[in-house]
């Protein structure tokens, strides 16, 4: 199989691109926690939800870059976009939407928030071992996720927080593992991702027996849509793109971001209450984004 590293395959990006990426995965991501609570409350099975979301986004997106002259991804990007699909999207995606039947949105971000020191872990595993400052802004942040779940009101069940252990660690090892693969440039390869992924996640739905008994309800439909355009075309695509032109530590920052959004949002539109120390553990989270970013500036200068 050719391999071939992200840095000798994609072009510099321009200034304004990684910061716009990675506020499409900070902010959009963070409301998706909420978009998918109410979209099984509306009547989604979990697995289908996500099968038909990605599906739907996959098509979409493929279709569109066919017509724009986009090459068809070869038999070893296929076969690399299926493994992504399957470790990011059926174990990631699809355990996050298991585990919110019982677990509230705002907990479900901040458990997913360990997704980058599993990522750190993973990537030095494979010889990119993150910088000193990269350590020190992934212990910041992983500390101000255990200020933010100690004591609060956020709902949890054990199987709940089980799956999001799995969701976290597939994520997190999908995300390194395809550094240095031979995949499709990046928005073909996050269409051929979500295709492969959606597909797999409907067929363990319906393997499962997941039905939708009855058409869901308009308040699903709309965060059904919500999650197929933003959080699919825009999230996933801009995520996918930051694995391919920056350094793990910066692309998995986006999961201490998150929890502070989706418990706000959780606060504000479903009555997930939060008190003052919470708001203290997401200033420290946002620390300890702001320390990676820096580190990412300092080593690109060098």
């Amino acid at each position: 199989m050719n391999t071939i590293t992200a840095a000798s395959a994609q072009p510099t990006p321009a200034r304004w691109s990684v910061p716009l990426a990675l506020a499409a995965v900070y902010l959009i991501w963070g409301s998706t926690y909420l978009a998918i609570r109410f979209a099984l409350e509306g009547g989604f099975p979990p697995f289908l939800l996500g099968g038909i979301r990605f599906t739907l986004a996959g098509v979409l997106m493929f279709g569109y870059l066919r017509l724009r002259g986009a090459a068809v991804p070869t038999r070893a990007q296929w076969g690399n976009a299926a493994v992504m699909g399957v470790l990011l999207l059926l174990l990631g995606n699809g355990m996050v939407n298991v585990a919110e039947k019982t677990v509230s949105s705002g907990m479900t971000a901040v458990a997913v928030a360990s997704a980058p020191l599993w990522m750190g872990i993973f990537a030095a595993m494979r010889g990119e071992r993150p910088t000193r400052m990269e350590w020190t802004g992934l212990g910041v942040g992983f500390l101000g996720v255990l200020w933010l779940n100690a004591g609060s009101s956020l709902t949890a069940s054990p199987v709940g927080l089980v799956c999001l252990l799995v969701a976290s660690v597939a994520w997190s090892f999908g995300s390194i593992w395809s550094r240095g693969r031979d995949m499709a440039p990046p928005f073909m390869g996050a269409a051929a991702q979500m295709l492969c992924g959606g597909v797999a996640m409907l067929v363990v739905g319906v393997a499962t027996g997941e039905r939708l008994h009855a058409m869901p309800t308009p308040g699903g439909l709309a965060a059904f849509a919500y999650l197929v355009v933003l959080g699919s075309l825009m999230g996933f695509t801009a995520y996918i793109w930051l694995l391919n032109h920056v350094r793990p530590a910066l692309a998995g920052s986006y999961a201490y971001v998150n929890p502070a959004i989706a418990v706000l949002l959780g606060a504000l539109l479903a009555n997930e209450r939060f008190g003052a120390g919470e708001l203290v553990a997401m200033g420290v989270i946002l620390l300890g984004v702001v320390a990676i970013t820096f580190a990412k500036a300092a080593k690109a200068k060098q």
